[in-house]
C-alpha cells in the first residue's frame, strides 16, 4: 500500500493507473477509521482494479464553534486498517495543499443544502462538496463510495456529480452499526460510559418510527412525535432535529407514500450524532 501525501505526486499516480488501463475506487473520508468505513474499502476491491481512500479533515466544513481541532487523528493506525481492508493508496494531503493561499473557489448544492444538516450547521455542506469536487479532480475515480450515515450528504454529492457531469458513478453503501444499533461514526469516542449507553435511543426511536409505519401508520406528524417522546426520556439526550422528508428532494411531507427519509440529529452530552432510515408507505 501507498501512501501519498501531495497532490501533484497523486495526479502522476493516477495519471499511470489510467494508462495502464486500470479502474480506480474513492473512498473519502476524514480517518479515525472504524468497521464502517472498512466496510466501503471492501465493497470498492470488488470492483476496481485500485482503490484509494483519501485521509483529510477538512477544515472548511466544520464552523467555527465545532470540533475541528479535536477531531480524533490517528493516520498510523488508519494505515494499518486500510491496508487490512485492501486499500491500495491513502491520500492524505496538507490542508495548505488543498487550500492554498488565494483559494476562493467553491462548490454550493442550491436546494438540499439548507435542511436538516444545512440549517443546523451553515456552510457545512459547501465545505464537503467543494473537497469532494476537488477529490473527484485529483483521483479521477470511476466509482466513489459513501456510506448511507450521512444520508444528506450523499444526497448531495450525487446531485452535484449529476449537476456537473462528473464522470463517477457514486454508490451508497448501508450504514454499519454497533452490536446495539448506535450507527459507527469516529464521534463516538467522545461518548462518556454513561453517555454511550444513551447513544442507542437514536436508532430505537428510528425503529419505533419503523414499526408504526409497518402498522399502517403514514402521519408524519405522528411519527415525529412518538420518535421525539423516546428520546426525551433519555437525560444526556438534545434532539436537534427529527425530520421525515422526500428521500429525493429532502422537503417535508405530512404523509408517507412514496420513498422516504426519516432522519434524526441528537446531541447526546455535548456529541452531536446522526442517524437515519428510508422507509416506503404501506399501501
Amino acid at each position: 500500500m501507498k501512501v501519498v501525501d501531495t497532490i501533484p505526486r497523486m495526479s502522476t499516480l493516477v495519471k499511470i493507473f489510467k494508462k495502464e488501463g486500470k479502474s480506480i475506487s474513492l473512498i473519502p473520508t476524514m480517518g479515525y477509521l472504524h468497521e464502517g468505513h472498512l466496510s466501503l474499502f471492501r465493497a470498492a476491491r470488488k470492483h476496481a482494479d485500485v482503490v484509494v481512500a483519501s485521509i483529510f479533515v477538512n477544515p472548511i466544513q466544520f464552523g467555527p464553534k465545532e470540533d475541528f481541532e479535536k477531531y480524533p487523528r490517528d493516520i498510523k493506525r488508519d494505515e494499518q486498517l486500510a491496508e487490512s481492508a485492501g486499500v491500495d493508496v491513502i491520500f492524505h494531503p496538507s490542508a495548505n495543499d488543498m487550500y492554498p493561499e488565494g483559494f476562493s473557489t467553491f462548490v454550493d448544492v442550491a436546494g438540499l443544502t439548507d435542511k436538516l444538516c444545512g440549517a443546523s450547521r451553515p456552510g457545512h455542506f459547501k465545505g464537503v462538496t467543494t473537497v469532494v469536487a476537488k477529490l473527484f479532480h485529483i483521483v479521477r475515480p470511476d466509482i466513489a463510495y459513501f456510506g448511507q450515515k450521512d444520508a444528506q450528504q450523499a444526497i448531495v454529492i450525487k446531485k452535484m456529480a449529476e449537476d456537473l457531469n462528473m464522470n463517477v458513478e457514486i454508490k451508497i453503501m448501508p450504514i454499519v452499526r454497533e452490536s446495539d444499533g448506535l450507527a459507527m461514526s469516529s464521534r463516538n469516542m467522545y461518548l462518556s460510559v454513561s453517555e454511550r449507553k444513551d447513544a442507542p435511543v437514536l436508532y430505537e426511536s428510528i425503529k419505533k418510527a419503523e414499526s408504526l409505519i409497518r402498522s399502517g401508520e403514514k402521519d408524519a406528524a405522528k411519527l415525529t412525535k412518538a420518535m421525539e417522546d423516546m428520546i426525551r426520556i433519555v437525560p444526556s439526550a438534545k434532539i436537534d432535529y427529527v425530520s421525515v422528508v422526500d428521500a429525493k428532494n429532502l422537503e417535508k411531507v405530512k404523509m408517507i407514500t412514496g420513498e422516504t427519509l426519516i432522519a434524526i440529529a441528537v446531541f447526546i452530552g455535548k456529541t452531536r450524532l446522526i442517524d437515519n432510515i428510508i422507509v416506503k408507505g404501506v399501501k
